[in-house]
C-alpha cells in the first residue's frame, strides 16, 4: 500500500499520540536540517540543478541506522522540488503488481519514496529496475507460453530509497542511484541543537545543561532524543515546575531505565546475561536472545549496533563476546582475560 501526503504540512497538533507529534518536529526544509552537514551539502547541490533544469533528479539511496532523519529528508526533498511526495516500504512491495499499480499512477516530477528498500520482493525489484532507467514497465499478460509483456510508458520521476542494511542491496539496484548518502550518527553538540528547536516547538523550557544531559544519553540518534525530551517533559511538569534542568533530566532518564551512557533497560539485559551467566562469553545470538526473552532479530538490530559503538560488545566467530569495559560498566571486576583488557588498561590504568 502506498499513502499520499500534502506537501503543506498542516498546523502542528502537540495534543495528538506520539506519531503525530514526531511529524510536527520534523524539519520541513533542508536548511532547517540539523546535521549531516557533507549530505546536506552535496543534496542541496543535486536538488538545485535539477530545479535548474527544470526535470526531476536522479534517484537518491540514503542509508544509515533508524531515527537518523531519512524519511525526514526524503520528505524535504519534496518539498524542495514543489511536488507531491508518494510514500510506501519494502516489505509492502511483495508483488511486481503492487509496484506497477504506484508507478503507473505517478505524476510527472513526483518523488516515490521507498522505505526499507533492501526487503522489497524480487520481482518487484526486478521490475524496479527498468522503471528507474528507462521510465518503463512491463506488464505480463497471461501465464505460461502465451503470456505477453505489454511494455507501459511511465512518467519520469525521483525514486528515494532508504535502508538500514545497504549490504543487502544488490548490486544491479544500488548501482542505478544517482546520488548515495550515507547517515553518520549525530555528536552531542549536534542532539543539543535539535533539541533546542523540538523544545521550542513543544514550548519546554530547557537550559544548556539539561539539553546537554538529554543529548548525551540519546545514542546519538535525533528520534531517540526527541522522544527522551517529551519523557522529560512529562516528568517536570508532573514533578516539577516544567523546566528542565540538568539534575531533573537526570533523574527522569534513570526513572525511565536510560543510564548515564544512553543503555536502556535491553541493553543491560544483554550486558547482564553475557556477563552474569555465560561469563562475558563467547555465546551465540539465539542463546543470547532467548536468555534475555527477546527474538533474534531485535537483539541484534536494536541492541548490539549501539553496544560495539560503545566498545561494550565484540561480535566475534566464536559469538558475541563482553569487553572489559562491559564489566566495568556494570559495576563488575572484569577477568584478567576479559575481551579488550589489554587494550582497556593502557587506556585506564
Amino acid at each position: 500500500m502506498s499513502l499520499e501526503r500534502d506537501l503543506v504540512s498542516p498546523e502542528p497538533d502537540f495534543g495528538g499520540d506520539e506519531m503525530q507529534l514526531e511529524a510536527a518536529l520534523r524539519p520541513k526544509r533542508l536548511a532547517e536540517f540539523i546535521g549531516q552537514g557533507r549530505v546536506r551539502e552535496q543534496l542541496s547541490l543535486v536538488l538545485e540543478s535539477a530545479v535548474r533544469r527544470e526535470s526531476p533528479p536522479d534517484h537518491v539511496l540514503m542509508s544509515g541506522g533508524p531515527g537518523l532523519g531519512k524519511t525526514t529528508l526524503a520528505m524535504i526533498i519534496a518539498a524542495e522540488l514543489a511536488t507531491p511526495l508518494r510514500i510506501t516500504s519494502g516489505p509492502a512491495l511483495e508483488r511486481a503488481g503492487d509496484l506497477a499499480a504506484i508507478l503507473s499512477t505517478l505524476a510527472e516530477g513526483e518523488v516515490l519514496f521507498i522505505d526499507e528498500i533492501h526487503r522489497m520482493a524480487r520481482p518487484a525489484e526486478e521490475m524496479l529496475y527498468l522503471a528507474m532507467e528507462d521510465f518503463r514497465v512491463d506488464i505480463v499478460v497471461g501465464k505460461g507460453p502465451g503470456a505477453t509483456a505489454i511494455p507501459l510508458e511511465i512518467a519520469p520521476f525521483t525514486l528515494v530509497g532508504a535502508t538500514t542494511r545497504a549490504g543487502l542491496l544488490p548490486a544491479p539496484l544500488r548501482d542505478r542511484f544517482g546520488f548515495t548518502a550515507h547517515m553518520d550518527f549525530y555528536a552531542v553538540s549536534e542532539l543539543e541543537q535539535v533539541l533546542n528547536r523540538s523544545s521550542r516547538l513543544l514550548g519546554v523550557a530547557l537550559p544548556a545543561d539539561g539539553a546537554h544531559e538529554i543529548a548525551r544519553r540519546s545514542r546519538g540518534t535525533p528520534r531517540i532524543a526527541n522522544r527522551l525530551l517529551r519523557r522529560v517533559r512529562d516528568f517536570a511538569e508532573v514533578r516539577a515546575d516544567g523546566v528542565v534542568t540538568r539534575d531533573l533530566a537526570a533523574a527522569a532518564l534513570n526513572l525511565y531505565e536510560v543510564d548515564a551512557e544512553g543503555l536502556d533497560r535491553l541493553d543491560r539485559a544483554v550486558l547482564g546475561v553475557l556477563l552474569k551467566k555465560f561469563g562475558g562469553g563467547p555465546v551465540g545470538l539465539s542463546t543470547l536472545a532467548v536468555a534475555v526473552g527477546e527474538e533474534p532479530e531485535t537483539v541484534e538490530v536494536v541492541a548490539e549496533p549501539f553496544l560495539v559503538r560503545q566498545g561494550l560488545l565484540a561480535r566475534t566467530p566464536r559469538g558475541r563476546v563482553a569487553t572489559a569495559a562491559a564489566w566495568v560498566h556494570l559495576g563488575m571486576t572484569p577477568p584478567p582475560d576479559a575481551f579488550g583488557a589489554a587494550v582497556y588498561d593502557q587506556h585506564d590504568p
